[in-house]
């Protein structure tokens, strides 16, 4: 593939947590190569509140991202995807709508913190530790060489990403 600016989706279930932390690091770490969105299948329609103070924590902005549908993506005339990648299980079950383009996709399936159980610092640590695992996978994204892979092999390294974990020093 050749270098450039890539267009990436992120989806999952609600648009209130994963996909929105994920949107929140690739826009950070990708600089002018990369832009992302987000969106959900079953839209919450606002995001979740330790997602809001997990960003405001790490220094983004909550308030540039909102909950929205995946269809606000379909429409022929609005951005095409280089890339769409789901972070939940069940999202990657859903049929979802045809988008622009001929985007690449994988499953980079993480745990739903907003599920997690337990005391609040056990919930705000099942947020960070989603955090922690989406940004590992999306640095990993980020350092592949696009203009040495052709298509077949970046699917491969897109599955294989989609297969990580926490090193072992950042797992809880």
């Amino acid at each position: 593939m050749a270098t450039g600016s890539y267009n990436i989706l992120f989806l999952c279930q609600g648009n209130s947590a994963r996909s929105i932390m994920a949107e929140a690091i690739m826009n950070n770490a990708g600089q002018d190569h990369f832009r992302a969105y987000s969106a959900g299948a079953y839209p919450r329609g606002s995001l979740h509140p330790y997602t809001i103070d997990l960003l405001q924590n790490l220094g983004f902005d909550p308030s540039v991202f909102s909950s929205k549908p995946m269809e606000t993506y379909s429409d022929q005339n609005m951005v095409k995807f280089d890339f769409i990648f789901t972070v939940c299980d069940q999202t990657a079950r859903e049929s979802c709508p045809v988008f622009p383009g001929t985007p690449m996709t994988a499953h980079w399936g993480v745990p739903d913190p907003a599920m997690a159980t337990g005391t609040n610092a056990e919930i705000r640590l099942a947020f960070a530790d989603t955090f922690r695992m989406l940004q590992n996978r999306i640095s990993i994204f980020t350092s592949l060489p696009f203009a040495s892979l052709d298509r077949m092999s970046l699917q491969t390294k897109l599955d294989d990403i989609g297969k990580t974990t926490l090193p072992d020093n950042e797992s809880a």
